[in-house]
């Protein structure tokens, strides 16, 4: 029985079309999914929610798990469904009832929204450092080649020269316009989520600010139905940059 089970059971194949490889992805959001719990509870305990030594219990446990994600000795265990209850479960059976208070005043439609957030925002980041490297060597090559002459054709005839440099030079400069794109995907992924819950908020008094800074975000997403909405639009446009 699922963490979110209702009173029917969808169809076998319907599952495994929509769950695919949801296991496989939940290993690489397992350390945001635990930075995100961090930020989350501190933002628990500043509002009321959690007391301090409860709030310092779960930043040990949470710290561990997360130095177990980094060895890479993190398991999904095959009878839990998702990341999201490995991590809690694994509190819980640590810290008993104070475990489950992590979920305090989210949903796991949020939970989800800020591991793929901060997951897209790490490899963008890291996708962006690759390209400078990649435009300072092809830079270096331009300038080195510049003196080594090409044919330039046009209408398959022979026309301007040009040379090796001048190629170089034009692959790097197109990288540019690429990282304008990127930089666009990196703005839109860089929004909090977090607070939006199941898409209409939450009654509890949550500082949906306080977990912006501590996360490292930008901004957030105001609108709370909107943050459910921009999942997949967030996706599509890092896809597509």
């Amino acid at each position: 029985m699922k963490l979110w089970q209702k009173d029917k059971t969808s169809l076998k194949v319907v599952e495994t079309f929509t769950v695919g490889k949801d296991r496989e992805m939940d290993i690489h959001l397992a350390s945001f999914d635990v930075l995100g719990s961090l930020a989350h509870i501190q933002m628990l305990e500043s509002v009321g929610l959690l007391t301090k030594d409860e709030l310092q219990q779960l930043q040990s446990a949470l710290k561990n798990i997360y130095n177990q994600v980094q060895k890479g000795e993190f398991k999904l265990q095959d009878d839990v469904e998702d990341i999201h209850s490995q991590v809690e479960l694994l509190l819980t059976q640590r810290l008993g009832d104070i475990g489950k208070k992590i979920h305090s005043a989210r949903s796991r439609n949020d939970q989800v929204l800020v591991d793929i957030k901060l997951f897209l925002r790490s490899e963008l980041e890291g996708l962006a450092s690759n390209i400078q490297s990649l435009f300072e060597l092809l830079q270096t090559q331009s300038e080195k080649y510049k003196d080594h002459l090409l044919p330039g054709y046009t209408h398959l005839q022979l026309a301007m020269p040009s040379s090796f440099g001048l190629w170089f030079g034009a692959y790097a400069e197109s990288l540019v316009d690429d990282m304008v794109t990127l930089k666009a995907a990196y703005d839109i992924t860089n929004k909090n989520p977090l607070g939006s819950a199941a898409g209409y908020g939450s009654s509890f008094p949550i500082n949906r600010t306080l977990t912006t800074k501590l996360l490292g975000f930008d901004d957030l997403n105001y609108n709370v139905v909107y943050a459910q909405m921009g999942r997949g639009k967030t996706e599509r446009v890092v896809a597509q940059s």
